[in-house]
């Protein structure tokens, strides 16, 4: 069959015609040929034109301002380049595994903001939040000395009820997340100097559970090896039984040859770091931790009506309304997760000093995370991004300051430059929003 009568049809989410609509007259004009672009499966597309088929679609994309990971990935890859050539040592195992283990901090909290900004909404809270988890598990665990399992956990669901709280207010009362979000990062600032006490910094225990969060390696080769062979198997059967399923139902999917060239690419990456992470210490927990918090986060935001619901809201809240989509109740929940991961955010940046603090969640924190978020690739604007953006945009980020700190490079030239980076992307962000209306596709 020829692929212009097969792959070329009405977008998913584009209406059915209805049964009395008025078939169209013999004599009415034919729409202006390159009025919009044309939404053609890729699937369809390579199985009949193969290797060509994927230029074809790239350029396609790139017409339609469908840039996807792509502009961050050559960042990333522009800035190590750049970094290296400075300096030999950048690229040492030690530095690029001190990278991994600093960036999950900040990761941890960049996976909440990704899912308030699919909302279209922003939380300017999740910083004094962070600061609020780590100094409640410092004053439950060490001042009254709780068992540390439970210090940790309480500490954690501080961050969902301090989220909670201001969805509700953003939700049901009707304030803006702004303003709401503005008032928790004050008073949740002062919340944790409050419970600090007149000390200030309270030590945590070198060997004690946050310690290890960032400070324990698996020793054993077999670890990041192992971790390297269950990302890469789940990675393939992930997507050759989600191909059976579609082509079940006679739905385009992508052929097995595509997906095991994909499944090899993952591979030669994963065990690159595997081979990297055993020239240091080993796997670090952390990153280990991190890892699966993605795979999670985008099972949940990808394969569960409650993410179809976040995406929905992000795309037009009266339509997610008028479908039946509880959006007081989606909301609330998005700010709650916001909060509980800049808990567990905070916890690890309290794991990296051994410490809490008064200067806890202060500084470049919020900024790092949204630009994290923002930089990977999820839209400002709601409705487009991945939790995996979190750790493309906290890579570059982490990146720009360890390789700057490497050359001796005063903090406020690392703020320059990272405010650059993220007005880079934003701008990128709000062209590709432009095109994509162009084209038809937004």
């Amino acid at each position: 069959m020829s692929l212009d009568k097969t792959s070329v049809g009405p977008a998913d989410d584009a209406p059915a015609p209805a049964d009395d609509a008025p078939a169209p007259a013999d004599d009415a004009p034919a729409p202006a040929a390159g009025a919009a672009t044309v939404a053609i499966d890729p699937r369809l597309v390579v199985r009949e034109q193969g290797f060509a088929g994927y230029i074809g679609e790239f350029k396609r994309k790139l017409r339609g301002g469908d840039l996807g990971s792509i502009p961050v990935v050559i960042g990333l890859i522009i800035i190590w380049a750049i970094f290296a050539s400075l300096n030999s040592n950048f690229l040492t195992a030690g530095n690029l595994s001190d990278i991994s283990v600093a960036m999950v901090g900040t990761g941890m909290i960049a996976v909440g903001i990704v899912f308030v900004l699919l909302l279209g909404e922003i939380d300017l809270s999740v910083g004094s939040v962070s600061g609020v988890a780590g100094a409640t598990f410092a004053v439950l665990a060490v001042t009254h000395g709780m068992a540390e399992w439970l210090a940790l956990v309480l500490a954690i669901l501080t961050g969902s009820v301090a989220g909670a709280i201001h969805g509700f207010f953003f939700a049901r009362v009707g304030v803006p997340a702004f303003a709401v979000t503005l008032a928790g990062l004050l008073f949740w600032n002062g919340f944790m100097l409050q419970i600090l006490g007149d000390n200030g910094t309270i030590n945590l225990d070198p060997d004690g559970l946050v310690a290890k969060l960032t400070g324990y390696f698996f020793a054993d080769v077999a670890a990041a090896y192992a971790l390297a062979v269950i990302v890469v198997a789940g990675y393939f059967l992930s997507s050759f039984f989600d191909n059976r399923r579609r082509a079940a139902v006679g739905v385009p999917s992508r052929p097995l040859s595509e997906i095991i060239v994909r499944t090899a690419l993952l591979a030669v990456l994963a065990f690159a770091v595997a081979i990297m992470f055993n020239q240091y210490k080993g796997l670090p927990l952390a990153v280990l931790i991190f890892v699966i918090v993605l795979v999670v986060t985008d099972f949940v935001l990808r394969r569960t009506a409650f993410g179809r619901k976040v995406f929905a809201l992000g795309g037009s809240v009266e339509a997610s309304r008028r479908a039946g989509i509880s959006v007081v109740g989606v909301r609330i929940a998005v700010f709650s997760i916001a909060g509980t991961f800049a808990a567990i955010g905070g916890l690890f940046l309290a794991s990296k000093i051994a410490s809490a603090n008064q200067g806890a969640g202060a500084g470049e924190l919020l900024m790092n995370a949204i630009a994290a978020a923002v930089i990977g690739g999820t839209s400002l604007f709601g409705g487009r991004g991945r939790t995996w953006n979190a750790l493309l945009g906290v890579l570059v980020i982490t990146s720009i300051q360890y390789g700057l700190a490497l050359q001796g490079i005063a903090s406020p030239i690392q703020y320059m430059i990272t405010g650059g980076v993220l007005l880079a992307t934003v701008v990128i962000d709000a062209v590709t929003r432009k095109t994509q209306k162009t084209a038809g596709r937004a």
